[in-house]
Parts: C-alpha cells; structure tokens; sequence
C-alpha cells in the first residue's frame, strides 16, 4: 500500500472537516441538492465521456492509485543476472523450468520467446507493442479521473448557476434566499473538492505507476535482449544498473 497517497487523503479531509467543525459545523456544508448536482451530475458526465467497460473499472483503478502492484527493481536484476548466468553456462534452453515459474507474466512471455527461438527483432516488436497498448490503456484509465476533476468543476459552476437563479426568482421571501445560496456556494466548493483532493491527485499518482511499470518493463526487454545474444551477467547488471538512480546502484559483483 502507497502509505503517502493514503495519509494524503486521510489528511486533507480530516483537515477540511476539521475546519468546518471549529466554525458553524460540519452539518452546515452538508446539502443534499448540491451533492446530487456536482457528484451525480459529474458521475453522469463520466459515463457519457467513457465507455461502459472502463466505467466498470472505477474502482479497480482507484485501488491502483492507493494500492500500486509492486516489483522490486534490485531483486529484478538479481534475478535477471542470475539467468544470464545460467544461460551463459548451460544455455538458454537450461532456463524453461525458471519460466514456467516465473509469476511476473512480461518476463515470462519474453524468455518462453526466447527458449523458443524466436528472433530477437520479434521479440523486442512483440514485447514493445504490448508495452505500448498497456500503457495506452493505463493512460486512458488516468484521464477517468482527470476528466472527472474538470466535470465535476464545471457541475460546481452549474450548481452556482442554478443556486442563483433560485435565489433571485425568490426575493420577495427571505426564507428561500439562505437555501438557495448553500447551493449556490456549496457545488462550487463540492466541485473544487473533487477536482484538487480525488480527480487531479489520482489522475498524476496513476501517470506515475505507469511509468514506473514502463520502466520495470524496459529493463525485462534490455536482460531479455543481452541473455538471448549471450552478453556476460556483469555487462548485462552494468545495463540494467543505469535504469535505476545513482545512490541504488549496487553491483553485486563488488
């Protein structure tokens, strides 16, 4: 779990609400009429902007965002070198059994391609098509929460809209000018609410996983590349090494 994107959220809202319980209390920023314009209204918006099947993923991509699949990235190059050494010894044919064991699928459909000859272009065309298209759809699954910032936004203005009007076409009755103004105020703040502490921060959190797992992925195809042509473990950790920052560089031939 992503302790950060957590405690992130779990602050601001306790903050927020915080404030709002020190002044008149939370109760008073709490309006029905308003929630089921900016978040219905937005939530709505969303399922026209998207198709059905990625709607459906809502959640599933949120739990990315909160809840990131994790890959050691020194352990990756350990494991990597490790078959290239085996490889160099026994051959590439000696690594079938650590395949079939082998939980990261990437990795395991690049060296199954390997082990069965393929040619190196095909593979590297094979492999980098389906880096593209993951991260295409990874991209696509961001933009949800992006796109739901800057409806949920605009519902916020629409919402004020209407507040006003309401409060205009009843100025002959005090009583209905203070509900109408809640709306007119609250959607706005609702909207500025989802937009700069859910849609925005999750949108930017999940454009970094993706690069982080392009990244992972890059250096699978860079150790797949060096065991099939047969480069030395220490060439290929020397490779893999450059991915990662200067101060995690430790070789394990030192």
């Amino acid at each position: 779990m992503d302790l950060g994107t957590v405690i992130g959220i779990v602050l601001v809202f306790a903050l927020l609400m915080g404030a709002m319980a020190m002044g008149v209390g939370v109760g008073a920023y709490m309006d029905v009429p308003s929630v089921l314009i900016v978040v219905g209204g937005s939530i709505g918006s969303l399922m026209i902007s998207f198709k059905p099947s990625q709607m459906k993923s809502f959640v599933k991509i949120f739990m990315v965002a909160v809840r990131p699949p994790e890959e050691d990235k020194t352990e990756l190059i350990k494991k990597l070198v490790q078959f290239a050494t085996k490889a160099r010894k026994d051959g590439i044919l000696a690594l079938e059994g650590e395949v079939n064991d082998e939980s990261n699928q990437f990795l395991k459909k690049g060296l199954s391609m390997a082990i069965d000859g393929n040619e190196p272009d095909n593979i590297r065309e094979l492999l980098e098509i389906e880096m593209e298209q993951t991260s295409t759809r990874h991209k696509v699954n961001g933009s949800i929460f992006s796109q739901w910032a800057g409806l949920a936004g605009a519902m916020g203005m629409v919402g004020t809209l209407i507040g006003l009007v309401a409060m205009l076409l009843n100025m002959a009755d005090p009583s209905a000018i203070g509900p109408s103004m809640a709306v007119a105020l609250l959607t706005t703040m609702y909207g500025a609410i989802i937009g700069n502490v859910v849609g925005t921060p999750i949108a930017n959190i999940l454009g970094i996983r993706n690069d982080e797992e392009t990244l992972v992925k890059e250096m699978i195809l860079t150790g797949i590349m060096s065991i099939q042509s047969g480069d030395a473990p220490r060439a290929l950790e020397a490779k893999l090494l450059s991915y990662l920052p200067p101060k995690e560089r430790v070789s394990q031939y030192n």
